[in-house]
């Protein structure tokens, strides 16, 4: 069982980490669209924010390789999988 709600409720930051143009498709309300591709030129961002942070794609695939990314860069981050069914789960 994911404790996804509790960490939004608290704070933590949902990082959308899909295109700009699957993002403006739909979304996690609140959350940050910030794509893979770009994400490395955010982390300094990220960091000043001083927030945990779930990151969410479609699948789960890239999510997931951006919280490797995050991760390495010292940031507290669990994937949060496919934005539509996390957007469930903290509903």
């Amino acid at each position: 069982m994911n404790n996804w709600k509790q960490m939004v409720q608290e704070g933590a930051m949902v990082l959308d980490v899909r295109t700009t143009e699957e993002y403006n498709a739909g979304h996690v309300a609140g959350s940050v669209n910030i794509p893979l591709d770009i994400l490395p030129d955010h982390i300094a961002e990220l960091k000043e924010r001083n927030k945990k942070i779930i990151a969410v794609c479609r699948s789960g695939a890239r999510s997931g390789a951006a919280t490797g990314l995050l991760t390495q860069a010292g940031l507290e981050v669990v994937n949060g999988g496919g934005w539509d069914s996390f957007e469930q789960a903290i509903a």
